[in-house]
């Protein structure tokens, strides 16, 4: 160690140590690593686990001050994201090109699962993660429509694996751009299932940090499939505050305790209408569902979404809000549920490798 990393050693032990209030945690906690700059005594390199662009300025701030109190006021900070691949399922392989895969679900139709996993692998995007997007929904993707994606089958590589369509910095793959326009997918439950793994897999994804699989709803063959033959990282799954919702979303999240896959946390989605003649607020799906189940649930409210025509406009033309509007109002709740997701995902390090427990499948 040279004598100037010698003079810094301390001070690094104590930047450490710093909470960031808007994480909540140190950054030692939070697996940050802070190392000095090609030897220089007033330069240090900040390495974050998770993605999050929007607090850099407050991190860098927080450690500035404590530089500047230990004497160290002229040091600077030079900011990455590195997310690493993190723990999934016994005897799952990691996929090539894929640090980690992220299920993005819910227990029923209708409650925007679909509109939430677009708009977030955009704010993931924002915040500095390398994303794509599966939309694992054989029987009715809707991923392509709401990227604009062109109506026209993926390039080949090879002919042995699909070059993923790129939209708006994404990597894209959808069984939508495989079928001819408005061309149903009728097939039985092994035929689907078959689908989704060759679009999982037989796919040229590239250096993806997170890559986000829309899951159709329910508990279903595809659902099943996924969780016991992909490396999953996490879950995270989206309901409506309504009693109905809540009631099939624990279905979701007790499938994906029994198959060992982390679940990163619940996303209320139509929290809040806001009427835009007149400002007033109604709760129309009720009030603190999300809550509600995240405490039941002892996991994280990763956070909650209003009821905003905006969104469904920008989806149906195919730019997402995040896509064009990633500094809005409207995309600041997204932006802050790809950090908490994140922050879950990075703090989920467990080994799952000696707990695989058997699905039971039961007639209804």
């Amino acid at each position: 160690m040279s004598p100037k990393n010698s003079t810094i050693a301390p001070l690094i032990d104590r930047l450490k140590t710093i909470e960031i209030v808007a994480l909540g945690r140190s950054l030692d906690a939070l697996g940050v690593r802070l190392v000095p700059a090609d030897d220089a005594a007033a330069a240090c390199r900040v390495s974050l686990p998770f993605a999050c662009k929007s607090l850099w300025p407050e991190i860098i701030n927080a450690l500035s001050d404590e530089a500047a109190a230990a004497g160290f006021a002229a040091m600077t900070f030079e900011m990455s994201t590195d997310i690493p691949a993190f723990g999934v399922q016994r005897n799952l392989k990691r996929l090539p090109g894929i640090n980690n895969i992220v299920a993005v679900s819910s227990g029923k139709g209708g409650v925007g699962k679909s509109s939430v996993a677009v708009n977030l692998a955009l704010a993931w995007q924002a915040e500095g993660a390398r994303v794509g997007i599966l939309d694992a929904d054989i029987y009715g993707p809707s991923v392509p429509r709401m990227l604009g994606l062109p109506d026209e089958p993926p390039e080949s590589i090879d002919e042995k694996q699909f070059r993923p369509v790129e939209a708006f910095g994404l990597q894209a793959m959808s069984i939508g751009l495989l079928l001819a326009d408005n061309a149903p997918a009728v097939w039985r439950g092994p035929m689907a299932t078959s689908a989704l793994n060759q679009l999982l897999r037989q796919t040229a994804w590239h250096e993806l940090d997170v890559l986000i699989i829309d899951l159709p709803p329910g508990t279903g063959d595809i659902q099943l499939s996924l969780a016991q033959t992909a490396p999953v990282a996490g879950a995270i799954v989206v309901t409506t505050p309504q009693d109905v919702a809540l009631s099939d979303a624990r279905k979701g999240l007790e499938m994906f305790r029994k198959v060992a896959v982390p679940i990163l946390g619940v996303v209320e989605n139509m929290s809040l209408y806001r009427c835009p003649e007149c400002g007033h607020e109604s709760s129309l799906f009720g009030q603190g569902g999300g809550q509600k189940l995240a405490d039941e649930a002892q996991i994280r409210l990763l956070g909650e979404l209003p009821l905003d025509p905006a969104i469904g406009r920008d989806l149906d033309q195919g730019r997402p809000t995040l896509a064009h509007a990633a500094d809005s109002a409207l995309a600041l709740p997204f932006r802050q549920i790809a950090i908490s997701a994140g922050l879950a995902l990075a703090e989920g390090r467990r080994d799952y490798s000696m707990k695989f427990p058997e699905i039971v499948v039961e007639d209804t």
